[in-house]
């Protein structure tokens, strides 16, 4: 293999040379497919020629093993907006995780925008994660940042790109949180079940436009907000008492006319649900409704067969998530209660008064379109020990009254 060394930059022109210039080696790699020239590859910086000819023999065995990989000179910052649509189109990401990747893409770039990827070490890649804790970004937040980056560098690593991957070892520095602040951190907020009959009531008496049927189907179904706002009236089986989550609905400008429909959270989340029959009796009445207002508008009413359509301006439209939130803060004001909670507080008050029935935690996953839910879980746990406890003290009276 052809090559050879020299000193580089040497002003004094001997063969001892006394200026101090770092040794270099030039080597032939190969042929160029484009051109049809030789191609070189030198590096520099050797302090002796010894150490110039150690590392020109490692890559002599790097070409020899066919593991020899040139590192690409393009940036972070280029390379990340390459990836992002090889990411969306390889997965059927949904538009919601695409806008957090770029956010979290967002976050990575003033550490290592315009840095080449070859450059961009495991210590720097420590000392971004590291810096992201000291500015005060919760471990959630930094959770995803390092996922994106992940992502972003084992995509680099399979285009040869780069040779090692600096977020192999990388790891998150966490606080130690005490018993109470895990609790409460991993524990979501629910209502018992009288305080979800008073707002069930509160939304029967009180709810404006459609309110309680869909606080009503929210409560009784667990399914979540997009999924409820997606639903159409060939879901709904109104003889088997049934409803189909197929689809859910994104908007995140919350502008009714620029709503999107996609898939479910996952492939679980395509499921059959059964439903009281106060949720069914409820659907027929707002049917009824509905149908009367279609008949009276006519052709300006926007017929695609949504549930949970706009009554007023966009008519026909399926209502936004945003709507859901600030209805259901102003009947849990009315009401008295926490009003920090919110439609996916349903689903876990959902999860909690079906453990309280004694339904089993592979059963509520299942209606919930769950694979695995830590919070699900933790909400399971949580009643089902309370359970316990009352089944422990039911034994002790028990005893106490053979005395």
């Amino acid at each position: 293999m052809k090559g050879h060394f020299y000193r580089r930059s040497c002003k004094c022109k001997k063969k001892n040379c006394s200026c101090g210039s770092k040794w270099a080696f030039v080597l032939d790699i190969g042929i160029d497919p484009e051109t049809g020239k030789r191609k070189q590859k030198s590096k520099s910086g050797f302090p002796t020629k010894k150490e110039a000819e150690v590392a020109a023999a490692a890559l002599i065995h790097e070409l020899e093993q066919g593991n020899y990989i040139e590192e690409s000179c393009q940036t972070f910052c280029d390379f990340a907006n390459e990836w992002l649509p090889i990411y969306s189109e390889s997965k059927d990401v949904k538009p919601g995780t695409i806008r957090v990747r770029l956010h979290e893409i967002g976050k990575l770039l003033p550490y290592f925008g315009q840095l080449k990827l070859k450059d961009i070490t495991p210590k720097r890649y420590q000392e971004c994660l590291n810096d992201l804790k000291d500015r005060g970004y919760s471990d959630s937040t930094r959770e995803g940042i390092h996922r994106t980056g992940r992502m972003i560098f084992r995509k680099a690593l399979e285009f040869e790109l780069i040779k090692k991957d600096p977020t192999e070892f990388a790891y998150l520095k966490k606080d130690k949180k005490t018993l109470e602040q895990l609790e409460e951190e991993e524990l979501p907020k629910y209502l018992e079940k009288e305080e979800l009959a008073l707002f069930l009531k509160t939304a029967k008496e009180n709810g404006l436009e459609h309110d309680y049927l869909v606080f009503l189907i929210l409560s009784y179904s667990g399914i979540r907000a997009g999924e409820l706002i997606a639903l159409k009236w060939k879901d709904i089986d109104f003889v088997n008492h049934t409803i189909s989550i197929t689809k859910t609905c994104y908007n995140p400008s919350n502008n009714a006319l620029k709503y999107q429909l996609g898939t479910p959270k996952t492939r679980k989340s395509r499921r059959k649900i059964i439903v009281d029959e106060d949720v069914i009796e409820a659907l027929k009445e707002h049917k009824k409704v509905q149908e009367e207002v279609i008949k009276r508008l006519g052709d300006a009413y926007y017929n695609q067969d949504f549930i949970f359509a706009k009554m007023q301006r966009q008519y026909g439209y399926p209502i936004v998530i945003k709507n859901v939130r600030d209805r259901m803060k102003r009947l849990l004001r009315i009401a008295g209660l926490n009003e920090d909670l919110t439609p996916h507080s349903l689903r876990h008050t959902h999860t909690s008064l079906l453990a309280e029935a004694r339904v089993s935690l592979e059963q509520i996953m299942d209606r919930l379109g769950h694979t695995d839910d830590q919070i699900t879980k933790n909400v399971y746990l949580h009643v089902t020990q309370e359970m316990k406890k009352e089944a422990s003290q039911k034994f002790s009276e028990l005893m106490r009254n053979l005395r």
